[in-house]
């Protein structure tokens, strides 16, 4: 997370107008970075959401983002079998040679150019030679990420290679190749990009769903333009939801690590003791220590797996925003004259919104249902109801027990299809290089 306004040659992200020569670093001029206050890494034509909560946000299961870190103790694992002094270094020389820098550039409308060009303020300023300011701008960026096959398959964020025009693969060796996306997925912000070369170094991966908090944790990646940066600290935490987060919009329990990363690390591995790789780096929240998350390799594999089949990913969609009940959130609601709801319920899951057309509206659910079991199991979070929902196959029917008016009724739900969203929304920001 970059927490203060940096100059252009310092950050990862840059924009050239058209027919513009790119200018000697000595002689750009000082640009500020606005700074956000949550911010997803990599800059690519990436972006990064702004999500900061005084309560718990409303979840929707229509539903991206790195800080110092403390020392590492100087012991490893036992498992590992490496030298005390030495065991990072070992790890970092097997699986160095598998991250790789990406390159991405997109053309798009340059919105100052027709406030500028047709302003008859400007035009009487500058009188016959007022100069002519390009329509289009050229963004570049920069993140990792990290290979899987030996024939060049690269998986990395979504918000690093989302609406390129080119994108560059750079190897450790100093390698250079054209890369093509098969794919990105917004929801999950994963990506994978496949260039044409042979025998390539692969990463190992490890098994994020056994992650526990205190195990070693090791990052490598292209930090703020700064190739092949290796930092460590330890797994803060699992499964922290997108809610806590403040990225409700997205599916994906994060594994929370105090390893430093920084703009330009994003799509690059978080690594174990042995070496393998158990997330994808990802975000960081503005004015932490020690905040940083990727997201688990078992969810980016899963991803992954098709989007290098079909290009694309289909996720489950009921259409519904809802909210955690609590004591608490009852109250509030029924006092809020404003809110239109009236609840009896303490627990549950709270339905705050049916979207118009969508799977929910058409099997019955309604504004003010309260959830309390999906399928048979007890759903007393909404996160727990969101990952139940991103399980399912779309078009799968979902059994609903609800409650109503204090009257329960039973309601079968046949999951649509996500709808589809663009990977960069349009309160994330560019990061510059």
């Amino acid at each position: 997370m970059q927490l203060h306004p940096k100059r252009e040659e310092d950050s990862d992200f840059k924009t050239l107008h058209l027919e513009e020569r790119p200018k000697a670093p000595n002689r750009a001029p000082a640009k500020l970075v606005g700074v956000l206050s949550l911010l997803l890494l990599g800059a690519g034509v990436g972006t990064a959401g702004t999500y900061l909560y005084q309560q718990k946000p409303i979840e929707s299961d229509s539903a991206t983002i790195l800080a110092p870190s403390k020392p590492l103790a100087s012991l490893p694992p036992a498992s590992t079998g490496a030298s005390a002094p030495n065991w990072i270094a070992d790890i970092v020389k097997q699986v160095g040679p598998s991250v790789v820098r990406i390159d991405s550039s997109r053309t798009v409308e340059n919105p100052a150019a027709d406030l500028f060009n047709n302003n008859p303020f400007f035009g009487r300023f500058f009188g016959p030679n007022m100069p002519q300011m390009p329509d289009k701008e050229i963004q570049r960026g920069t993140g990792s990420g990290f290979i899987t096959t030996s024939d060049g398959r690269i998986l990395t964020n979504a918000h690093v290679v989302d609406g390129a025009d080119r994108v560059t693969v750079t190897l450790k060796d100093g390698r250079t190749f054209e890369g093509k996306v098969l794919g990105t997925d917004s929801v999950t912000d994963v990506a994978v990009v496949k260039i044409e070369a042979t025998n390539l170094p692969t990463v190992k991966t490890g098994d994020s769903e056994a992650l526990q908090p205190g195990e070693a944790a090791i990052a490598i990646g292209n930090p703020l333009g700064l190739d092949n940066t290796v930092t460590a600290g330890i797994i803060s935490a699992t499964g922290r939801t997108s809610g806590q987060i403040g990225v409700p919009d997205k599916r994906v329990d994060f594994i929370q690590t105090d390893a430093a990363i920084n703009p330009g690390n994003s799509g690059g591995p978080l690594l174990n003791a042995r070496g393998e790789v158990i997330g994808m780096n990802t975000a960081i929240i503005q004015g932490a220590q020690g905040l940083g998350f990727a997201i688990p390799i078992q969810t980016a594999q899963r991803i992954a797996e098709q989007l290098a089949r079909s290009g694309k990913v289909e996720h489950a969609y009921l259409g519904v925003q809802m909210v955690t009940l609590s004591p608490d959130v009852k109250q509030e609601i029924n006092s809020n004259p404003n809110s239109g709801l009236s609840v009896r319920e303490d627990r549950g899951v709270l339905v705050v919104r049916v979207m118009p057309n969508s799977p929910a509206e058409k099997a019955g659910l309604r504004a003010g249902d309260v959830i309390g079991k999906v399928d048979g199991q007890s759903v007393s979070d909404g996160n727990i109801l969101q990952q139940t929902v991103e399980k399912a196959q779309v078009g799968q029917t979902l059994r609903f027990e609800v409650s109503r008016n204090g009257q329960t009724i039973n309601l079968n739900v046949k999951a649509g299809t996500f709808p589809n969203q663009q990977s960069a929304p349009q309160n994330r920001m560019p990061l510059n290089r």
